[in-house]
């Protein structure tokens, strides 16, 4: 009879100790320990022998492997052009956001392709999977579907067919007897998801893995798995909205810096080509503290909407609250506005807002915030046509920004006659576009204000 012992497990990173403490020793997390009873035993998973021939590097070939196309080109595009052959892709994201679904028409599409695919549930029946597809399209005759959460099972079926992609769904409820641990635990998910990992590789299947996230760490995340698999992909946006994005975070055959966007509708989920068209205003004229901004995601250039409002602070100290712009460098804006441009905001609550739930990383989105929160403050508009993009220094001067000519291309695209940056980009002058040597002028010039005095 093999003899249980108990390890501590951290919810949050994985870390063990043989001892419970209130603060894990390796992420320094408070009050994630979790106790685990684990039961030593022989794997019942067999993994195909190992190749101990070293070969010279010298030798091997460095052409780029295959890749299988999802049938979804914004899901390809993240993906680096398509899934690579045996690799291993994670899916997170919060629970009823869309994963299954998404994952479930890339499926179907593989197997209506020609490709033979193994769909492993442990969330829902045969039925249920079969009521989603039928909502999507017609069913292809190569998806298999395999409502198990044994991992000696899935192992067993993959083995039996000529499967060359796996799809489980999800790694949560994938246990192992050869642990004691509850399904869904760290322990029971990270080995899973090895074992997986030592499925596909040597057999060549791609392998798509979803993953749950949730707050209370009550089961682990995708976090627990990045060092395991080749892909980690969030897909994330508001259950109650139809939009969606799609990002990586890791990907050792492509850029982590692409981003997807997604429709939900009726019959599942459609790639959206004009994704900038979503994050704009319908309306055509502009109100004070609404600017265009110019950003890049990756490769892709997109158009969204930079909203700020400032409003006489009624507390002591005042608010300063960003959604989908960074806190800190929008503070660190602000004290520019202020200290460059002779903006008084000492006694203004200063909200600023990325519409449509897109959330900012490129510094050519600065020019947008500041000439955003100037708009609110002095109550005058931007002019009529113009969308910007430039990188705001702590000296108060706009510096240029990489990819003007795709971000000029996207807004001419949209109906914006101007696309205004720094002075020093050769290619904004190339375009005609006005440029900026300080925020100051910068602020001056785009807003409808010109003879006013400031504030």
């Amino acid at each position: 009879m093999p003899k249980a012992r108990s390890v501590f497990v951290c919810s949050e990173c994985g870390g063990e100790t043989h001892g419970w403490s209130g603060k894990c020793p390796h992420c320094l997390s408070w009050n994630t320990m979790v106790e685990e009873h684990r039961v030593s035993a022989l794997s019942s998973v067999v993994l195909p022998p190992e190749n101990t021939r070293p070969v010279n590097l010298c030798d091997v070939s460095t052409e780029t492997g295959a890749r299988l196309s999802t049938g979804l080109p914004e899901f390809d595009r993240v993906l680096g052009g398509g899934a690579s052959v045996g690799s291993v892709i994670l899916l997170g994201g919060e629970p009823g956001i869309g994963k299954s679904t998404l994952i479930l028409q890339a499926a179907m599409n593989l197997a209506a392709g020609g490709i033979s695919v193994l769909y492993a549930t442990g969330e829902e029946s045969a039925s249920q999977i079969a009521g989603r597809a039928g909502r999507i399209g017609t069913s292809p005759a190569g998806l298999k579907v395999l409502a198990a959460t044994r991992l000696d099972t899935v192992a067993e079926v993959l083995d039996s067919g000529d499967f060359r992609v796996l799809v489980v769904d999800s790694v949560q409820t994938l246990h192992s007897p050869d642990l004691s641990a509850a399904p869904g635990s760290v322990s029971q998910v990270r080995h899973c998801a090895s074992a997986l990992v030592n499925l596909a590789k040597p057999r060549e299947i791609t392998a798509f893995v979803v993953g749950h996230v949730t707050k209370d760490g009550s089961l682990a995340g995708p976090k627990v798995l990045e060092h395991l698999v080749d892909t980690v992909i969030y897909f994330e946006g508001d259950a109650s909205h139809q939009y969606r994005l799609l990002r990586a975070v890791k990907n050792r055959f492509g850029g982590t810096n692409e981003l997807g966007v997604f429709e939900m509708g009726p019959a599942g989920l459609s790639g959206v080509a004009n994704a900038s068209g979503l994050f704009l205003r319908r309306e055509t004229d502009s109100v004070p503290g609404s600017v265009p901004a110019a950003v890049l995601q990756g490769s892709r250039p997109f158009l969204v909407e930079v909203q700020a409002l400032t409003s006489p602070s009624r507390y002591g100290y005042p608010q300063r609250k960003a959604s989908g712009f960074d806190g800190a460098r929008l503070a660190m804006l602000l004290a520019v506005l202020e200290r460059r441009c002779g903006i008084d905001l000492d006694n203004q609550d200063v909200y600023v807002n990325v519409a449509g739930g897109f959330t900012i990383g490129d510094p050519g989105a600065d020019l947008a915030v500041c000439l955003a929160v100037a708009s609110s403050r002095l109550e005058k508009t931007v002019k009529k046509g113009t969308a910007v993009c430039g990188e705001v220094g702590l000296g108060g001067e706009v510096r240029p920004v990489a990819g003007y000519g795709r971000r000029y291309t996207e807004a001419v695209n949209l109906g914006f006659s101007t696309l205004a940056g720094a002075r020093e980009d050769t290619d904004a002058e190339k375009n005609g576009a006005p440029g900026f040597v300080g925020l100051s002028a910068a602020i001056s010039d785009l807003l409808n204000k010109k003879g006013e005095e400031w504030l």
